[in-house]
């Protein structure tokens, strides 16, 4: 059950700097409240009150509001006019969409002078025989009824009063009837619906119970706002469950080599050139940095923007170490340079000692040290390299396999 609270009633009161005391006009439609209560101590200089749009089905503890002149109590599930006459200064009344049945409640509001307009289109009483005429003989002080304007002729013909009355206390006793073989109707359909859904995850019991026909009553309406509510008040971490469970994020393929994806679907520039890559993403210019995550690695660039990757998968290595990022306070766009690993500097010699010719990799400045030492003569160089590593066993054969299937020379094209 939602209740007006004092948190609620200041949150629509921002007009008037948070002060409910001197409120004039306050508005709580759409609240799904389902009992009016406090309104009348806290704010009793109101003098317009909508209330339209709940599950409001009694009205009542309003009779404080002296000043209040507008009333709208629109889309609500009041069945009976009642506990207004109070409301001296009350001018405008409107009761749309309601479930009024017993029309000679209206006579209630006799003592309300003040009212000239009164609105009670769309609820089942004005489908009674003599409807206007009861409603214009029983509120002489009316001027408008569901926005058309009382004439001096349709004063003139409504008639006699109490012989109408009794007309309409016929149509009130039918329609009771009615309406208390519909509670019984609701009620096991409700029990019916609950009993047939409980086998079916949320989903399904979502779309079967907005599938299902239903009657137009005060008490299907409270059974919809309770599951709309259940299903809003869902925790959001199994939301976030649900949505990670539908999305399945694929990066890498089988044997390891990345993907380039784009899934913030941004605007990039891509420069090779020969001693570093250049790449310069078009981030949005007013996103906060905080929001976005680089990671480089020796084989790939991943940025991470408000959840969603952008992965580039690279050609030739990068030097992780010296790679730099830096963002334009003008554009907003991110440039990222990865120098690559320079693989010219590895010079492949063949091993002299032992038997079992083994290729030895040596780097390029080390054996240019060796070289510039004045004790070691230029034939014996290799004799001065030690540490030698056999290089042809490090791969194994299913990751030379799966190496054969992903082509070095082409990069995925983006997901």
């Amino acid at each position: 059950m939602v209740r007006i609270t004092e948190q609620l009633v200041r949150k629509r009161s921002e007009h008037n700097e948070l002060v409910i005391g001197t409120l004039e006009e306050l508005s709580l439609h759409q609240e799904d409240i389902e009992r009016i209560e406090h309104i009348g101590r806290w704010c009793r200089e109101l003098k317009i009150l909508l209330l339209q749009s709940n599950l409001i089905s009694k009205i009542e503890n309003l009779h404080m509001l002296k000043r209040l002149e507008y009333l709208n109590l629109a889309l609500n599930n009041i069945e009976r006019i009642e506990n207004l006459d109070g409301l001296e200064s009350l001018q405008k009344l409107d009761l749309t969409l309601n479930f009024i049945g017993q029309l000679t409640s209206v006579e209630s509001l006799r003592n309300n002078y003040n009212l000239k307009e009164l609105f009670l289109t769309g609820n089942p009483c004005t489908d009674y025989p003599n409807y206007r005429n009861y409603v214009i003989c029983a509120l002489p002080q009316l001027q408008t009824l569901d926005g058309q304007d009382i004439t001096r002729t349709e004063r003139l013909k409504a008639g006699d009063f109490q012989k109408t009355r009794s007309l309409i206390l016929l149509s009130e006793t039918a329609y009771q009837i009615e309406r208390d073989e519909q509670k019984i109707r609701v009620a096991q359909s409700i029990i019916d619906q609950e009993s047939s859904v409980e086998h079916l995850d949320e989903e399904q019991r979502t779309t079967q119970f907005w599938q299902q026909k239903s009657e137009h009553c005060p008490e299907t309406r409270n059974f919809m706002a309770k599951y709309s509510r259940r299903a809003k008040e869902t925790p959001v971490s199994s939301l976030e469950s649900l949505a990670n469970k539908a999305r399945k994020r694929i990066l890498f393929a089988e044997c390891g080599r990345p993907y380039s994806v784009n899934e913030p679907k941004l605007t990039f520039m891509f420069h090779d050139e020969d001693h570093q890559y250049q790449i310069d993403l078009h981030v949005f210019k007013y996103l906060d940095t905080s929001y976005i995550e680089v990671d480089v690695q020796p084989n790939y660039i991943r940025v991470t923007i408000k959840g969603k990757i952008f992965q580039l998968a690279l050609k030739e290595e990068v030097q992780t170490d010296k790679s730099s990022c830096q963002r334009s306070a003008t554009t907003g766009h991110l440039l990222i340079v990865l120098p690559k690993l320079n693989a010219q500097n590895v010079s492949f010699q063949q091993s002299t000692r032992g038997n079992n010719n083994k290729l030895v990799v040596f780097s390029q400045y080390f054996i240019s040290t060796i070289a510039a030492r004045e004790d070691v003569q230029p034939g014996n160089i290799a004799t001065e390299l030690k540490g030698t590593v056999d290089y042809r066993h490090i791969v194994s054969k299913s990751q030379e396999t799966c190496n054969a299937q992903c082509d070095e020379g082409e990069i995925p094209p983006l997901i």
